[in-house]
């Protein structure tokens, strides 16, 4: 006797698929490699490749260096990841994280003229995710880390950060921090507040989530308190990971230990990245000229416009309303400002810098709609350039 059927699905032909203008955009791929110097005859071809290359491998073997000058190496970044948290896709795998990978280079390259080359794993062990990528670490002068699970990617970050000499960065994790800080400035000022008036609540305890709530605190945040699908973040509260531990003893001055709600009562700042929902009801609880943050995708945990009728200031990471908080705005000038003084590492001072630069680019024209720039402003990337690579010689962690 059987106890279930066997249903088989036909996939759909790639001419039929076509007739998305989605598919038919990355149909064979959004990316290509092009040579920078003509070969077009042999002498060309013996300086490009044998004979003459072997003169420039062997100025290399003797000083190692010199692979930043004379190879692609320094203006390169690999943006790998296992495919285990894909924008809102969730654990996908490495094949069909492709697309988002192959994208992601191609916005490293249009705003902040990087190349960038995509690399899905089909590891998930953290150990084995380190090690792979500390072994294709010399081809690369960055590593952009995309789309790893939480806890996971916390790991894989510090690791990759204390074994290699070139920068690392999850963008999961900092861009997001980096644009909702620098958003979040502009939306105090407009307020009459600075940071530090500001009591926030962080729904989301994930990538994003945590990262976040580090650079918030980095840059002088009143209070602010963290929620997972458990509640509040306290000290004290048994199951915490290490992550979240750390949390407890950093935030929560307040001592909140009930719901998300519960703590937005009298909050000035709601920031959303958790896939949850929150209520009217209790935004409309928040403090006056409160700040409303709905940041996950497709569905903020409040619609915009519902917040709207509470909030002095709220952002969303959709493109079809107001104050997207973007991470096209800081990963392509991070990692160009790095690249441009062949930084070691991404400091927290480099990303607080890159985030007083998004916030500047806004200055005197900040109103309610506009406390973020625009991807397409053509001032950001040079202006987050100039401000990172500044900030790393100030650190003391450039080389040129």
């Amino acid at each position: 006797m059987t106890t279930g059927v066997a249903v088989t699905t036909t996939p759909a032909s790639v001419e039929s698929l076509d007739l998305d203008p989605a598919f038919a955009l990355h149909r064979g791929g959004k990316l290509e490699v092009r040579s920078t110097i003509p070969v077009r005859n042999a002498d060309d071809l013996s300086l490009a490749y044998t004979p003459g290359v072997a003169r420039v491998c062997t100025a290399i073997a003797d000083t190692p260096s010199l692979v930043n000058d004379y190879t692609w190496v320094s203006n390169v970044v690999a943006v790998v990841s296992d495919g285990t948290a894909v924008l809102g896709l969730g654990d996908i795998g490495p094949a069909a994280a492709m697309p988002v990978m192959e994208g992601k280079a191609l916005l490293f390259k249009e705003f902040g003229g990087v190349d960038a080359v995509p690399i899905c794993l089909d590891c998930t062990d953290v150990d084995a995710l380190v090690e792979t990528v500390v072994r294709l670490a010399p081809s690369f002068g960055g590593i952009n880390l995309e789309d790893i699970s939480a806890p996971r990617c916390f790991e894989v970050e510090d690791r990759l950060r204390d074994l290699l000499d070139i920068p690392v960065f999850h963008d999961d994790q900092h861009g997001t921090a980096i644009v909702a800080l620098a958003a979040l400035t502009n939306a105090a000022r407009l307020t009459g507040r600075s940071l530090g008036d500001l009591r926030a609540v962080v729904a989301g305890a994930g990538a994003s989530g945590v990262a976040v709530t580090r650079i918030l605190l980095e840059a002088g945040i009143g209070d602010i308190a963290v929620a997972d699908s458990k509640g509040m973040i306290y000290d004290g509260r048994e199951g915490l990971n290490p992550v979240k531990q750390a949390l407890a003893r950093d935030t929560n001055k307040a001592g909140h230990k009930g719901s998300t709600e519960e703590a937005l009562a009298g909050a000035d700042v709601f920031l959303g990245l958790s896939g949850s929902t929150v209520s009217e009801a209790a935004i409309a609880s928040m403090a006056a000229d409160s700040i409303v943050f709905a940041l996950s995708n497709p569905t903020p945990e409040v619609h915009p416009e519902v917040a709207a009728k509470y909030a002095k200031v709220v952002a969303t990471g959709r493109s079809d309303f107001p104050n997207q908080i973007n991470n096209v705005l800081a990963f392509p000038g991070v990692f160009r400002g790095a690249l441009d003084v062949r930084a070691t590492e991404i400091t927290e001072n480099m990303k607080v810098a890159a985030a007083v630069a998004l916030a500047d680019v806004v200055g005197a024209d900040v109103r309610a709609d506009y406390v973020i720039p625009s991807p397409f402003d053509a001032r950001v990337a040079p202006a987050v350039t100039a401000a990172v690579a500044a900030q790393a010689r100030a650190d003391g962690v450039a080389r040129l």
